[in-house]
């Protein structure tokens, strides 16, 4: 078993590393969520460059108004730069038919009009927060950085989550233990389309469920028909079929717009609609290459 001497100097090592990294590009424009894979390579960059670079955050209807708040206080913080980019990506009808690919034409978006903005920014590289654990994952996006030549550097550094909260720890970073937020988008079933009202829909019913029950990580998944299907951890959800609070969820969700409300028995997973994905692709006509 590794010391603790050992552990933070593997910490300390992968730190120095990253930051070399970021110092060998010369100057970047960190994709940037506020997330904690993000806040770790904004904070590298910082540490490396300095004023050559800047954070990019992606401000669209699929953004929840938390997560643009969490990523301007998480750029004050870190000391970055930080603009905020209008995108359109729900003006692109690949977008919004929202079939497997729907990642890549979002990404696609954000790195088109990053790179449009480089000499104005006064950076020569894009970069995001993809870590190992994203390429095993389904990640159309990765996609979109490749064919706009966007550098992932804890990939390149061979990073996984649990090394990028390690080093959002070593840095006391404030969404160290942040948990993953995918975009509103990412809420809605494959093949439904994807609309404003409905990612706004989404975003209300979130903020409602948890501030009725307390609960903070939680997914309500937009499916077809207007149907919600709520996801808590498996030992909450005896409390939402309590009589009294689920009459009060349903009641809000219905005056959402919601035709239906479940509750879904499996629990809160992570990505569960990709479960999805083969049916969507095969009505689709394959998986974008």
């Amino acid at each position: 078993m590794s010391s603790p001497d050992h552990s933070r100097c593997t910490v300390d090592s992968r730190a120095q590393s990253l930051v070399k990294r970021l110092h060998g590009f010369g100057s970047v424009a960190v994709a940037f969520s506020g997330g904690v894979d993000s806040a770790v390579v904004a904070k590298a960059a910082v540490i490396a460059l300095n004023e050559k670079a800047v954070a990019v955050t992606a401000v669209s209807p699929s953004l929840a108004r938390s997560e643009l708040e969490t990523a301007r206080r998480e750029a004050i913080l870190i000391g970055i730069r930080h603009i905020e980019l209008r995108t359109e990506e729900f003006s692109r009808p690949e977008y919004r038919r929202n079939a497997g690919d729907r990642c890549f034409f979002c990404k696609d978006t954000l790195y088109e009009l990053t790179s449009v903005r480089l000499p104005e920014l006064g950076v020569e590289v894009i970069v995001n927060g993809a870590n190992m654990d994203d390429l095993s994952d389904h990640r159309p996006g990765m996609q979109a950085a490749i064919d706009h030549r966007v550098r992932s550097p804890l990939i390149e550094e061979g990073l996984n989550k649990k090394h990028v909260r390690e080093l959002a720890r070593h840095w006391n970073l404030s969404v160290a233990e942040k948990p993953a937020s995918p975009c509103l988008s990412s809420r809605i079933a494959y093949g439904v389309e994807v609309t404003e009202e409905r990612v706004f829909r989404v975003e209300r019913a979130e903020a409602v469920l948890k501030s009725i029950t307390g609960i903070q990580e939680l997914r309500v998944r937009h499916e077809a028909h207007e149907l919600a299907r709520i996801e808590v951890p498996v030992e909450h959800i005896v409390r939402l079929l309590e009589h009294d609070l689920r009459t009060l969820i349903s009641r809000e969700f219905h005056a959402m717009g919601f035709r239906a409300v479940t509750v879904d028995l499996d629990g809160f997973r992570s990505g569960s609609l990709n479960n999805a994905l083969p049916l969507v692709q095969l009505q689709v006509g394959g998986p974008r290459s």
